[in-house]
């Protein structure tokens, strides 16, 4: 990847739907060229799916949710990643093993989705931090 891959990765994490045109105007090439260069790093992976960064509650909050050490951390994730109010399941490297990024209607929905994730047996514990504001980078 070069200088211009990285300008359009930045201008696409901003917003994915920015149009091939815009994008080339902002960065001095050809749409075509945007095209094929979004394409191929699609292809390559660098570009790994495109995606929507929700707001529909009121309450973001990130669930931190530690495991049984004899957990197989892929297979709940799977199953939490099913939950409605989750946009992201990420598997962490710490002190706990997944993280939820939760978009929740109100706190009784959070409270009910903790609550969910304690009562799975391989579930030992969770953390859950509000998140305030979030700013694109």
């Amino acid at each position: 990847m070069d200088d211009l891959d990285h300008r359009i990765l930045n201008i696409l994490r901003r917003d994915a739907r920015t149009p091939y045109t815009e994008i080339a105007e902002e960065v001095g090439t050809s749409e075509g060229t945007i095209r094929n260069r979004v394409e191929r790093m699609l292809e390559d992976g660098a570009i790994e799916r495109f995606t929507v960064a929700t707001r529909t509650g009121n309450v973001k909050a990130m669930v931190e949710v530690g495991v049984a050490v004899d957990v197989d951390t892929r297979a709940v994730s799977g199953q939490m990643s099913e939950w409605e109010p989750v946009d992201y399941v990420w598997q962490v490297s710490g002190e706990e093993d997944i993280v939820l990024v939760v978009d929740a209607a109100d706190t009784d929905a959070l409270n009910d989705l903790i609550t969910k994730a304690r009562e799975l047996d391989e579930v030992v514990s969770t953390k859950t931090r509000l998140i305030l504001n979030e700013t694109l980078g």
